[in-house]
């Protein structure tokens, strides 16, 4: 099948603005999104850029917006999409080139949580042990890929960049329920602020744009309700 590509392209080197540019692409209908992204870089033309690397939906480095929906390229199907498809970077983050984003702020705040295991108590003789039932107490939030697409889709993030995002908030759940760590008060103070974990509006948008299915409003009412109750 013959599926029309519409790409948004910007070269910062060449272009004031960014344009769009149509490729007519043979496809496969249960070819993904990626594969005719390659197909134009390949066959058509060599200067498209973007990130891919897996390409099975566990690195999460093809995010990008896809007939107006954040989506990873490499799980989205051409047949399911139909002709034209449109393909845009991520919303909110600066432009390197085409569909590249930068996504060094996203990563600074997904540090700022602390994203690591905090205990300095004095190591078991085996490990530190953890119920089934403790262990599933944060199990969704351990799926998360960093892909961006929850923060991007966020239009409290739209609004104001500063926002630390709901991908730092899901990271500092896995940790803050984690039965083993000890940073829980921590990393508490840091979402307890302005541009943290109340500057989430509740509009759902990130469930919807997660390529991993984690209820991302659910964990972030959880960190919410530890704070109301943590007197932190």
């Amino acid at each position: 099948m013959r599926v029309l590509m519409k790409i948004k392209r910007f070269n910062p080197e060449r272009d004031r603005t960014p344009y769009w540019a149509e490729y007519e692409v043979e496809v496969e209908p249960v070819d993904r999104v990626l594969d005719a992204l390659e197909y134009v870089k390949w066959h058509l033309d060599g200067t498209l850029t973007f990130r891919r690397s897996c390409a099975h939906g566990i690195c999460g480095s093809d995010a990008m917006l896809i007939n107006g929906r954040n989506r990873l390229a490499c799980k989205v199907l051409v047949k399911d999409l139909g002709s034209p498809i449109t393909v845009e970077p991520l919303r909110g983050f600066p432009v390197v080139k085409d569909l590249v984003v930068d996504m060094e702020g996203f990563f600074a705040k997904y540090r700022a949580i602390k994203p690591y295991l905090i205990n300095d108590e004095l190591p078991p003789e085996t490990e530190r042990r953890q119920s089934p039932e403790e262990r599933a107490r944060f199990d969704d939030t351990t799926k998360c890929i960093l892909c961006g697409a929850c923060t991007t889709a966020c239009p409290s993030f739209w609004a104001n960049g500063e926002y630390i995002g709901p991908a730092a908030i899901v990271n500092a759940h896995r940790f803050i329920f984690d039965s083993r760590d000890r940073g829980a008060a921590e990393r508490l103070a840091i979402l307890n602020t302005r541009l943290g974990v109340w500057r989430c509006r509740t509009i759902f948008n990130c469930v919807e744009a997660c390529p991993r299915g984690i209820d991302v409003t659910r964990a972030i009412a959880e960190v919410k309700r530890a704070l109301l109750f943590s007197g932190t």
